[in-house]
């Protein structure tokens, strides 16, 4: 038997979720920015609340590790890190691009026959993105990084095949990238209703971080820019 709780705060649009032996019991998103630190903790309460539950009974806590918002997913790790501890419960960790690529897989979406490569693609800054990619067999294609977009993209793999670029990421992307093989789906975004069945995935097979040194994907540092000051 396995209650997970799932936090996703990836983005701006922050999420929790309560999965039984993978099954969604309840979920609860807010779309509102900069609202993370102050509401999470609050919705997370809510769930067990709503379901008569106790936090005592939690197996283990996932969490959406990134590429992300630099502060969101610090306070994501923080908060699940937190519970783990008080808990005395496992820590499981979801790649955010590969979150967003299962959620697809999983959508229905229809396409053609053709084989296909899938990107899931967050917004990072101008026309820069978080992206990885992978084939429809779940391999990794290209690793996750930080890429900056310009219309030669992708080029090598859109020459070869279909490629889907998804979420809100690909959006910016697609009046650059203009080959006659890229696909864009915007509505995919990475949700805690998907992570924890991934999670309770992870759980079966004891795929557990090391709760002290685990650390969210940033890749790339937090800049704190001052504001331009007119004299």
């Amino acid at each position: 038997m396995a209650l997970l709780l799932s936090l996703e705060t990836s983005t701006h649009a922050f999420s929790c979720a309560l999965h039984h032996e993978g099954r969604l019991l309840a979920f609860k998103e807010s779309v509102v920015d900069q609202t993370t630190a102050s509401m999470l903790a609050s919705m997370i309460d809510e769930l067990f609340k709503d379901l008569q539950l106790k936090k005592n009974q939690l197996n283990a806590a996932v969490v959406a590790a990134g590429p992300g918002s630099y502060t969101g997913l610090r306070i994501g790790v923080a908060t699940a890190k937190g519970i783990c501890y008080a808990l005395n419960i496992p820590l499981i960790s979801v790649n955010t691009l590969g979150l967003m690529f299962r959620q697809f897989e999983d959508s229905g979406f229809e396409m053609d026959e053709s084989p296909a490569l899938f990107c899931p693609m967050l917004d990072a800054r101008r026309m820069e993105v978080y992206c990885s990619m992978y084939d429809s067999e779940e391999n990794v294609v290209l690793p996750t990084q930080a890429k900056v977009i310009d219309e030669g993209s992708f080029v090598e793999q859109l020459d070869e095949r279909l490629v889907f670029f998804l979420g809100e990421g690909a959006r910016k992307c697609k009046s650059v990238i203009r080959h006659q093989n890229a696909r864009f789906v915007f509505e995919i975004k990475p949700s805690a209703s998907s992570l924890g069945v991934i999670g309770f995935e992870k759980f079966a097979n004891n795929e557990f971080e090391n709760t002290d040194l685990f650390e969210p994907l940033y890749l790339k540092d937090f800049v704190i820019r001052k504001p331009n000051l007119i004299s």
